[in-house]
């Protein structure tokens, strides 16, 4: 209990890195979900959506997973 206390006395004294940390969670989130729907792979955008790791997750999905997949431009004709 007193840890939880102690975390709380430093979120309040330090809000510009809460700030930081939610922002660069939510840059990394955004980019990698956007991929994992543009490349149709339902499971990790579940688990990218649900799974906060601070960006850990997200960044190891767009750059090691990503890489080996491509999206198809299919053009339609009139």
């Amino acid at each position: 209990m007193e840890s939880i206390q102690l975390l709380s006395n430093w979120a309040g004294e330090h809000p510009i890195f809460i700030a930081l940390t939610i922002v660069w969670t939510l840059v990394w989130k955004g980019f990698a979900l956007w991929r994992s729907a543009e490349l149709r792979q339902k499971y990790w955008f579940i688990a990218i959506l649900l799974i906060n790791t601070l960006g850990i997750l997200e960044i190891i999905y767009l750059f090691l997973v990503v890489k080996n997949y491509k999206v198809e431009v299919i053009e339609q004709s009139e």
